[in-house]
């Protein structure tokens, strides 16, 4: 393949991350929780909306993870990556911009559109995940999908950094209130993800396979697939191990994510200031993410990988000491520089452990792994706040031990992941590829 088109496939993948990116920043963690709250669930107490908009995030969460496997594996049977992925991309689109014909007070058919777009974001990143060894040698997999992550900060930092102005001053855009700035967001997320999903729909190359498979043929051999996966990964002990570790240290990220917000709240920052936070994460996730990259190629992905969790783990005993505004923002700048790295490398060193024949199957998997984090997390605040209580701390003494506890998944991530080596994994994807 020639350098210019091995640069321009390898653009037009990234830039599916700056196209769907704008989904997670404004509709799942900027407005929708809030305009859920105020607007869809118009005259019902905070309790309840809260439980509305927990189980809809649950129901997305579980249908998508117990999914992934199976789509992946059916995705590699018929060579169908793209396909699925434009299918989800797609799915994502028309359900976001639905959002916005959503009238005062009608929360089921809210919860139902943000279900189905959560789905469309979730299943169009299995694939899009998928074609990483497809479009970057091996050699250069840390720097590429650093790079998607990176444009997918900066991207969806710029449209969420619109859709702000646009609820802030409505009139500028010739809206009559905030609310309709709301909704008028939702439609350009929409367009947004579509028109830069175009360019990897164009220019990325699925591996063609000469003996396609049609649809149903393709189910019966995914599903018979995952089932021999499931046997394969107690003998392929690297991907095992790895998805371990994986599993308790991005569940320590997510929670401290969302854990930095409830913070935020807590110490009495208003709306504002917690976009304004939002933004800060995102557009130092930008240079940070790609800075990875670059740092992930220098000095080795498993040392890079070492590195953001041993920040992370600063950061937790950190916030379980933050007093004021200043250092919540402090808190968001230093989460910006790991968050985007920690996320990108892991990506790139599954790829290079996992068969790329198989890539969506497995990726499927990693994906489940992912949407069943920020379990534990919870759990721990939850279980070491009421043990601290219970020995007779303050409640205010109590919280903070409880959050501080989040540092022992990135301990024990930490530990497992040191015993995860990549040369024998790949020798075990090797053996596994040339099998098949």
């Amino acid at each position: 393949m020639k350098t210019d088109a091995m640069s321009r496939t390898t653009i037009s993948w990234a830039l599916y991350d700056w196209a769907n990116s704008a989904y997670a920043t404004t509709v799942m963690a900027g407005f929708f929780p809030v305009f859920f709250k105020q607007f869809f669930c118009f005259g019902t107490d905070a309790v309840t909306s809260t439980a509305r908009l927990g189980f809809a995030n649950a129901v997305a969460g579980v249908v998508i993870a117990l999914c992934a496997p199976v789509l992946g594996a059916i995705a590699d049977r018929g060579a169908a990556k793209k396909k699925f992925l434009a299918f989800f991309m797609f799915l994502g689109v028309v359900m976001t911009c639905s959002l916005a014909l959503v009238a005062q007070g009608q929360w089921v058919l809210g919860v139902f559109l943000y279900i189905m777009g959560t789905i469309g974001f979730s299943g169009g990143n299995i694939f899009y995940d998928s074609l990483l060894p497809f479009v970057a040698p091996e050699h250069r997999f840390d720097l590429v999908s650093a790079l998607g992550f990176s444009l997918g900060y900066v991207g969806g930092g710029l449209l969420f950094a619109v859709n702000i102005v646009m609820i802030l001053k409505p009139a500028v855009f010739g809206l009559a209130t905030p609310s309709e700035g709301v909704q008028w967001s939702f439609v350009t997320v929409g367009i947004w993800w579509f028109l830069f999903s175009i360019p990897l729909l164009l220019f990325v190359k699925e591996p063609y396979k000469k003996k396609g498979k049609p649809v149903g043929a393709a189910v019966r051999e995914g599903f018979e697939q995952l089932r021999g996966t499931f046997r394969e990964i107690r003998h392929l002990k690297m991907i095992g191990i790895f998805l371990g570790a994986y599993w308790l240290y991005i569940d320590g990220v997510d929670t401290i994510i969302r854990m930095a917000v409830d913070y935020g709240m807590s110490i009495g920052l208003e709306p504002t200031d917690l976009l304004k936070a939002l933004l800060i994460t995102q557009f130092i996730g930008f240079p940070a993410a790609l800075g990875f990259g670059f740092l992930g190629e220098r000095i080795g992905t498993k040392r890079a990988i070492f590195l953001a969790i041993a920040v992370y783990l600063f950061v937790t005993i950190w916030a379980a000491t933050m007093n004021d505004k200043r250092e919540f923002y402090l808190l968001a700048m230093t989460v910006g520089l790991v968050q985007g790295g920690i996320q990108a490398l892991s990506r790139s060193f599954y790829a290079r452990i996992i068969p790329a024949n198989r890539s969506a199957e497995y990726f499927g998997f990693y994906n489940m792994v992912g949407k069943f984090s920020v379990v534990l997390g919870p759990l721990l605040i939850g279980a070491m706040a009421v043990l601290a209580q219970s020995m007779g701390y303050a409640g205010h003494m109590a919280s903070r031990i409880g959050i501080a506890a989040v540092a022992l998944l990135f301990i024990a991530g930490g530990v497992l992941f040191f015993f995860v080596d990549e040369e024998r994994g790949k020798r075990e994807a090797g053996y596994l590829s040339n099998g098949i």
